[in-house]
């Protein structure tokens, strides 16, 4: 677990794994970053309530630093991750065990389950999970199971993430996505399956939001330049979108009202799209809903086209050569 001012989720996330029925040995590793909240004291409580819990110093704050310390200071064959404010399912570390089993993949993970506390964050959940805030991505929205390009979080193999020498700490988002790229260019598999959830608690506010998606677009542009070949429609609609607004609305200011008519029509496309999201949700969580999808959107394309191109260069400097299996 990489964890960093988590004290409002910390202790149920390591809750809902050592209350998984599974039978092998468990443990659990939490690479504490340099927190400024109650975070290391949480951690320490943890450790001294339960012998299986364990923790190591990230004293970068970086995921993919974490990640690595963590997984070095693990011993078992299979490494779950988890996040800090990640909720596991009952049953998911027995269900990705007999997944790796029964499909021989690498990595296995399933669906990103946003569920908020209160009306703001419950109204980001809905946006997370419906295809007009993030797509068709199968690890947001379900779908069927079967080979992906990559999960969320992920139950590895630990010789696959040894070979591979874990994950790229230039990554500093998107490690994920680049780790699986390797282990599929190695020959190994990356399976999805709806059987895996994981419940999600969403950014807390506004600001918040808005930053992660910066930093998710951001990364987004960071790894079409590493890997040309993985950008899609649906990664290039958010900065298309930014840039038609923005064009619309200089045009209008500018003395044509027709372009006036972008901004509108993104506008009425956002509430509209907000309804299906927000059914069964109360009347202050569905009205927050539009608010919370522009905010992704706009901020995950603004991200996107202002990645620095040095940004990149130095994640491509960084490249590490799928290691293949041996036999």
């Amino acid at each position: 677990m990489p964890v960093l001012n988590e004290e409002r989720h910390l202790r149920s996330s390591v809750k809902h794994i050592l209350q998984q029925e599974y039978e092998g040995e468990l443990e659990v590793v939490i690479a504490l970053g340099p927190s400024e909240d109650r975070t290391d004291e949480i951690a320490a409580e943890l450790v001294a309530e339960d012998p299986r819990v364990h923790t190591v110093p990230n004293p970068s704050g970086r995921t993919p630093a974490a990640l690595n310390a963590a997984i070095k200071a693990s011993r078992h064959p299979v490494v779950v991750r988890v996040d800090g404010h990640g909720m596991l399912s009952p049953g998911y570390i027995a269900t990705a065990v007999r997944l790796l089993s029964q499909t021989g993949a690498a990595n296995v993970g399933g669906i990103m389950h946003a569920e908020g506390e209160n009306d703001w964050e419950r109204a980001v959940a809905a946006a997370m999970t419906s295809k007009i805030g993030v797509g068709n991505a199968a690890f947001h929205t379900g779908g069927q199971a079967g080979e992906a390009e990559t999960v969320y979080l992920g139950v590895f193999r630990r010789d696959v993430l040894e070979q591979q020498g874990g994950y790229n700490e230039e990554f500093i988002r998107a490690q994920d996505w680049e780790l699986n790229f390797r282990i599929r260019e190695a020959g190994g598999k990356v399976w999805f399956s709806p059987e895996l959830k994981v419940e999600y608690r969403p950014r807390p506010s506004v600001r918040a939001l808005a930053k992660q998606y910066r930093n998710y677009g951001r990364w987004r542009h960071v790894v079409a330049r590493y890997h040309p070949g993985s950008i899609n429609l649906r990664y290039l609609a958010p900065p298309v979108a930014l840039c038609a607004i923005a064009l619309g609305t200089g045009a209008g200011l500018a003395g044509l009202p027709l372009g006036f008519v972008v901004p509108a029509g993104y506008l009425a496309a956002v509430v509209l799209g907000s309804l299906p999201a927000g059914s069964g949700l109360p009347l202050r969580s569905r009205a927050w809903i539009p608010v919370a999808l522009a905010t992704m959107h706009m901020s995950w394309g603004w991200g996107f086209l202002t990645s620095p191109r040095k940004l990149a260069r130095k994640v491509i400097a960084s490249r590490r050569a799928p290691v293949p299996a041996t036999q």
